[in-house]
């Protein structure tokens, strides 16, 4: 079946360009610094052209084939890991089109800079997220693998005095076919420097493909295993100290004072360092540092949000939704198709303020003297640290060096920069390095939150009862107003309206306002999925609560409204036969759906609840349709859906930040809970066949679990759950 594929707003334009415009002038050929190697520097469009135009070069280069003369392939990568599987899916691009085993490719983390590594499909910023690696990578990678190989061919045609066409790529080589004679690409290296770069490669087509769209081991796993992989935690420069801290617990607050007396008499400790809004205590290690922290005395000024709660919060965001807001999209005439309607419906929705948790807590090393600063860290954005630590210690950004390490979960919470920041701070008063390991209690109540959300909805059913109006305002924080102003517009981010407009649904009359509103002291960041986690929520949840007005099948109302979405139509019958939907259940289990079009990829999922009579929630089941374009690894997209589903129940059976006095009430993972081993569902993944460009995998899952939960719940109890997390108490079933 033939089908169309459209990108989200915010990268369409800039992918566009990738796939049209590489050129033969995007290509840089050098020699190799170890000399006789060949060196690729792909040049890459970006979706703006700020940051080029200061130095007048239309083009910034942000990936290198490097083939040395011993025929290692280097990769020099300019997204990060942190468990979501681009060190093998990025590589498998450029072995494929290079004709290369994947252990033949190894990796060199790009440096921080912008301007030679920015992701063209974020604008240019050097950052790792909004699932777009492989979607940024997926054009340019491989024609960088082909014209790499292209130019190999034809150094081993000259060499041998053949017509090209007579040669062929394979295993690191290239074959004459009449002769069967073999040159290794280390041996053609230094020839190939000097063969012109071709206007044109041909890219392989996919039915000739080897290694992209199988299950490729991960390159990462054996050193993960045996333990050699260093993750930012597990850095350990000579002579490093450890320090932790205590940061005001109000946000906004400030230390008023600190009695160190018994800090200082404990074994290890070696310094106290006091910041306006923090006190760290330095240590030989871990230990000491904890115990220092837990002997100190400090008395805070709490500042102007000591008697901040998050009823303070959701009363703003209320009254904020009963004004208009700036309009995300307007199609038809809501409100002549609402006033003529044979049913209205309404509903108002909310979800809480959410913390990362990350398994990893914030923590970050820094080493800073007069001429100079060095940090190691697992940071999502590397320049963005740089530049951080450079401000911070009053250095020139060229003075400031960023080692970046494996993350051990980053979620968006690393691509903010507060805890380099911190580590900064602290190691001004430090002579030498310093690593600072912020305690889980510290890491959950100064985290960055994803914001806290307002929804009124209203729709308009015909007498068939379908949708013939819909209207959605929502209140919330916009974390790319802060994070990236440019992408802030008369009122709008594509962040923040993400998975509430462009609906894969034909609603003939549709209106959407976003107000933003910024919640007092709190402060606000991406968190996995980010803006659908909120909007697909409130839109898969309402569109149930339409099908249950009209009185029909929620897989049936979803599908009658698919027409001009077939991609998202096959996906969801196709979840819906593998889950049985319609199928007989046992007494309190119900089935769930929902459906989404987001990180461009489409996504169907069915989640099977089973409620207790206390009211206690269980996911049993979890059956998943995605329609992703065109797979590299299929085993990560797998445990990429796997992980961002098990996120995504932990999120809508317990996760919640609540404020009370200005402070978070949650500290550890008894108070912020997280989905046990033995709750996890079992989760079948299906994939459609595809041949459309890739989309995001990271974070969708996330967002499509949470209203099939809710959803299954209705299903289950006749209870319409318009708030998360699930509240136990209102499942429960009288005696």
């Amino acid at each position: 079946m033939t089908v169309s594929h459209t990108l989200d707003r915010a990268a369409g334009s800039a992918q566009s360009e990738l796939a049209s415009s590489l050129s033969r002038r995007r290509f840089l050929r050098t020699a190799a610094a170890t000399g006789g190697g060949l060196m690729l520097s792909l040049r890459l469009p970006l979706a703006g052209r700020a940051a080029a135009a200061a130095d007048g070069d239309d083009f910034v280069p942000n990936a290198f084939i490097r083939i040395g003369a011993d025929g290692q392939v280097v990769l020099t990568m300019p997204y990060v890991e942190m468990g979501q599987g681009t060190y093998t899916s990025i590589p498998m691009l450029i072995a494929e089109e290079l004709e290369v085993d994947l252990s033949q490719v190894r990796l060199e983390h790009a440096p921080p800079d912008e301007k030679r590594y920015g992701n063209p499909l974020l604008g240019g910023l050097q950052a790792t997220g909004n699932s777009n690696a492989v979607r940024a990578s997926w054009q340019p990678l491989r024609q960088a693998g082909a014209t790499a190989r292209t130019m190999l061919i034809a150094a081993a045609a000259q060499r041998w005095k053949v017509d090209t066409a007579s040669c062929r790529a394979q295993s690191g080589e290239v074959l004459h076919v009449p002769t069967t004679r073999r040159l290794k690409y280390g041996e053609l290296a230094a020839d190939a420097v000097r063969i012109p770069i071709p206007d044109k490669v041909a890219l392989k087509r996919p039915e000739d493909f080897k290694l992209i769209g199988t299950p490729a081991k991960r390159l990462d796993t054996p050193a993960k295993v045996n333990g050699t992989a260093v993750y930012g935690i597990d850095v350990r420069p000579s002579g490093v100290k450890i320090a932790t801290l205590a940061q005001s617990p109000v946000f906004g607050g400030r230390v008023k004072s600190v009695d160190d007396t018994a800090a200082r008499a404990v074994k290890g400790v070696r310094q106290i360092v006091q910041l306006d809004d923090a006190v760290a205590v330095v240590a030989d290690h871990m230990g000491a540092a904890k115990k220092g922290l837990a002997a100190l005395v400090i008395e805070w000024d709490d500042g102007p949000h000591a008697k901040l709660t998050t009823k303070d919060i959701v009363d703003e965001l209320e009254q904020a939704t009963l004004n208009p807001g700036a309009v995300a999209q307007t199609i038809g005439d809501a409100p002549s198709a609402m006033a003529r309607a044979a049913t209205r419906v309404e509903a108002i929705y909310q979800v809480p303020f959410l913390a990362h948790a990350t398994m990893e807590p914030m923590n970050c090393t820094a080493h800073v003297r007069p001429d100079g600063c060095e940090i190691w860290a697992g940071t999502q954005a590397m320049a963005r640290a740089q530049a951080a630590a450079a401000k911070t210690a009053g250095l020139p950004l060229d003075k400031v060096v960023v080692h970046n390490h494996l993350i051990g979960g980053g979620f968006g919470r690393r691509l903010d920069v507060d805890g380099v920041v911190r580590a900064v701070q602290i190691a001004q008063h430090v002579d030498g390095p310093v690593k600072v390991v912020w305690t889980r209690e510290e890491d959950i109540q100064h985290d960055m939150y994803r914001p806290y959300w307002f929804d009124r909805l209203s729709a308009g059913l015909n007498d068939k009862g379908m949708p013939v109006a819909w209207s959605h305002r929502f209140a919330g924080s916009s974390v790319l107003a802060r994070w990236a102003p440019p992408f802030f517009n008369i009122g709008l981010d594509p962040d923040t309206t993400e998975g509430a407009i462009d609906l894969v649904y034909g609603l003939p009359n549709m209106h959407v306002e976003y107000v933003r509103v910024e919640p007092p002291g709190v402060p606000t960041a991406f968190w996995r999925s980010v803006g659908p986690s909120h909007t697909v929520f409130v839109v898969e949840s309402f569109i149930d609560e339409l099908a249950a007005a009209a009185k029909q099948d929620p897989v049936a109302y979803r599908l009658a409204l698919l027409d001009k979405t077939p991609r998202a139509k096959g996906a969801l019958a196709l979840v819906a036969e593998k889950a049985g939907w319609g199928q007989s259940l046992p007494e309190r289990v119900g089935r769930g759906v929902s459906l989404q079009f987001v990180f461009a990829t489409y996504m169907a999922l069915i989640a099977e609840v089973e409620v207790s009579k206390d009211g206690a929630v269980r996911v049993r089941r979890v059956v998943c349709a995605v329609d992703c374009g065109v797979v590299v690894n299929p085993d990560t997209v797998q445990a990429q859906i796997q992980s961002a589903i098990i996120f995504g129940i932990t999120a809508a059976l317990h996760g919640q930040i609540t404020l009370r006095n200005g402070r978070v009430e949650q500290g550890n993972f008894d108070s912020y809970q997280m989905l046990r081993i033995d709750e996890a569902p079992v989760i079948d993944v299906h994939i459609v066949q595809s041949s459309e460009p890739p989309g995001g995998m990271g974070e969708c899952g996330t967002s499509a679990i949470v209203p099939a939960v809710a959803n299954a719940i209705f299903a289950a109890t006749g209870k319409r759950l318009r708030k998360m997390p699930v509240d136990a108490t209102a499942l429960r079933q009288p005696a």
